[in-house]
């Protein structure tokens, strides 16, 4: 029996931890570092240049990341984004990103250049609300993509431009309460080829946090996802605060 019970703590010992910074669908990706100031890139981190991840290209379908700004910024978001969260700046949905995502699981450290070219990050304009935001998802989750950084970029915003954004949340005045659900039906009312279970909400220290979309390869159509879906928000209401 001491045999048996030694086998198995050193079995134990040698599996692989979780690490603290393990994610599901990027959910901790606003945990990086601040940049220092607006246009000063990340620092390189040793995991930028692993090799040997996931092939580039190799997913199922995607998941469009839009971020509603006003949650980010009553988070504590304006010290990352100060412009972002600015009085009288604060826009609604923001781009958190498109990520090549698998029936089961995503892509990671995909092969490929870490580095967004300048002269594709100029002409981003307004797609991110950070350009720090921009390089990250490119090595995060662009390289994963297959595509050229300019291609992969255009796809970000033809994604985005392809949803339909409710009345509810164009710039309003006033915060609301409103139930995972109802956020959902919101979307689903004015996107005609969306159905449940395309789609997920989430939420963080009950505010309204994101709207994921899970969209095809080709960004044409909505797609189902069940694991996405599943990411969502459980509480029975949330708040979404009004831009400052």
């Amino acid at each position: 029996m001491k045999g048996f019970l030694a086998a198995a703590l050193l079995l134990l010992a040698a599996a692989p931890a979780l690490a603290a910074d393990d994610c599901i669908l990027d959910n901790c990706a606003d945990r990086r570092p601040p940049s220092q100031g607006q246009g000063a890139p990340d620092a390189p981190r040793p995991s930028d240049f692993r090799r040997g991840g996931a092939p580039a290209g190799d997913f199922d379908f995607y998941v469009l990341a839009l971020s509603w700004s006003p949650s980010f910024c009553e988070m504590g978001g304006a010290r990352r984004s100060p412009a972002q969260c600015a009085r009288g700046a604060n826009p609604g949905f923001v781009v958190h990103g498109l990520w090549p995502q698998n029936d089961n699981g995503y892509p990671r450290n995909c092969p490929g250049n870490p580095f967004l070219p300048f002269a594709v990050l100029s002409r981003l304009g307004n797609l991110y609300p950070d350009p720090g935001l921009a390089r990250h998802e490119w090595r995060q989750h662009g390289l994963c993509s297959g595509e050229s950084p300019s291609a992969y970029f255009a796809d970000v915003r033809a994604a985005r431009d392809a949803i339909v954004v409710p009345p509810a949340f164009r710039a309003p005045d006033a915060d609301q309460r409103l139930s995972p659900l109802a956020i959902q039906r919101a979307f689903i009312e004015v996107n005609p080829r969306l159905r449940p279970g395309m789609m997920a909400v989430t939420c963080r220290r009950g505010l309204f946090q994101e709207a994921r979309f899970c969209l095809s390869r080709d960004l044409r159509n909505f797609v189902a996802c069940p694991q996405v879906a599943r990411q969502g928000c459980y509480s029975q209401s949330v708040v979404a605060p009004a831009a400052r």
